[in-house]
């Protein structure tokens, strides 16, 4: 996407601030330096500590105030050995991962496998089915600008393990819930209901997973071999960073923009969610250079432990609930580096006053008013019952699950002009909602 100069704006210094950042490569240097400099960063590992310090010194280094880490609490799990071989009956080693979560297979589990084709085919197998076997799940995510081919998957990932543990399985493989067609499995969080059955739970890479569902499809029997060494272990601490831009007339009203600082351990969390951070700090970089400061201030948040339980999201929304009402808009970028194509705003809102100015502000660059209602992401969700209104800017994510927690998940994926276009679009909106005039109410939420 390009960056068109937009009209004269009503909001001082917009211009100015859309002209700084035309052609920047602020963002891209930050992702590119979390990922070399620090690597993966999942919690309370030595990279999660690297990562902490990192942000510290960028926010620092943008001129912002008030920088600072909160504790904040973190589901610890150990991944391990994992290795997998399907007895065809020939002997196929595939790749495969575990998921965040998973229990281990103590050894070697082998057992029949068995394809189920969705939770509710599960839920409606017959136990003497199920038992004793390994359940794989075949779901295939469709390919999605808006990425909600995502939301199904992520569920069939999340409670297909405990499904097949209260029916007796040995142990769960799902197909990896991703777009590509790579051998490379995409990891992410199990979810086991209490007082189920714990099992052994992993995800085949793609081409891996179609293999036995061709054979299984054909009516042939499949057999696998299981080894998983990962272990939940106790919770403990990472940290949330934050920092400021100072607002003036308006200071005690706070504009939110959130990104997760956490990543999978497999990558190096570039696109999920390294993108998102530098995206945020380079707004306000951006921002905090202008000759002016903005009327709210506006305060970044990159969040410990979203992958894994949103222990970051869940300790802001504690540390700050006394603050709440001083939280007139939450952005949050987790969608890697797509460029945004869409504005979304608080039910009730899309025809007021503020709506208009942001989509007056934001259509030059190629962003649409979405019809449907902000819901903001996963780290500010636990806002949404203090009143927080949300404001989404809906990233292309056509390409963002080809990579999305995987090995390949790193920064050679990234793409120059599709950062630069989110950070421009986000420095935007951020400073449109910290100067207007207008705000978004609770009751807009």
């Amino acid at each position: 996407m390009s960056n068109p100069a937009a009209p004269h704006s009503p909001i001082r210094h917009l211009d100015a601030l859309l002209a700084s950042l035309r052609g920047s490569e602020g963002a891209l240097s930050l992702v590119r330096s979390l990922c070399d400099d620090v690597g993966p960063r999942y919690p309370c590992t030595p990279g999660d500590v690297a990562a902490v310090a990192w942000a510290k010194e960028r926010l620092r280094e943008a001129g912002l105030a008030n920088v600072r880490s909160e504790v904040a609490p973190a589901q610890l799990w150990e991944r391990g050995a994992e290795s997998c071989e399907l007895l065809l009956p020939r002997r196929q080693p595939v790749v495969l991962t575990a998921l965040g979560g998973s229990v281990g297979t103590t050894g070697a589990i082998e057992a029949e496998v068995i394809e189920l084709g969705s939770l509710e085919e599960l839920e409606a197998a017959p136990q003497e089915r199920v038992a004793g076997r390994i359940v794989y799940l075949h779901h295939v995510m469709p390919r999605r600008r808006d990425g909600t081919g995502y939301n199904a998957g992520s569920l069939v990932r999340t409670r297909g393990p405990s499904l097949a543990g209260k029916k007796g399985a040995a142990a769960c493989l799902v197909r990896s819930v991703g777009t590509d067609s790579m051998r490379a499995a995409h990891t992410g969080a199990l979810f086991y209901e209490p007082g189920v059955a714990q099992i052994p739970s992993a995800a085949l890479s793609i081409p891996d997973a179609d293999t036995l569902h061709r054979h299984l499809a054909a009516g042939r029997t499949a057999h696998a071999r299981l080894v998983l060494e990962c272990k939940p272990l106790p919770v403990g601490e990472s940290a949330n960073v934050l920092a400021e831009l100072p607002g003036t007339d308006k200071a005690d009203e706070i504009v939110l923009v959130g990104a997760h600082l956490d990543s999978w351990d497999l990558g190096t969390g570039a696109l999920d969610d390294g993108a998102g951070c530098a995206i945020a700090v380079a707004a306000l970089r951006a921002m905090a250079a202008l000759p002016a400061r903005p009327r709210r201030t506006v305060r970044v948040v990159l969040f410990a432990n979203e992958e894994l339980g949103i222990g970051g999201g869940l300790a802001y929304a504690r540390a700050h609930a006394d603050e709440a009402a001083r939280h007139v808009a939450a952005m949050e970028a987790d969608q890697g580096d797509g460029a945004p194509w869409a504005l979304r705003v608080p039910e009730g809102a899309r025809d007021g006053a503020l709506t208009r100015l942001l989509h007056e502000s934001l259509a030059p660059l190629g962003l649409e008013l979405d019809a449907g209602p902000s819901r903001g992401g996963v780290d500010i969700s636990p806002l949404r019952q203090l009143g927080v209104p949300f404001v989404d800017l809906r990233q292309d994510a056509t390409r963002y699950f080809d990579f999305h927690h995987t090995v390949n998940d790193v920064f050679d994926n990234v793409s120059p002009v599709d950062i630069a276009a989110a950070t421009t679009c986000f420095a935007a909106a951020l400073w449109v909602l910290a100067n207007a005039d207008e705000r978004y109410g609770e009751a807009a939420c």
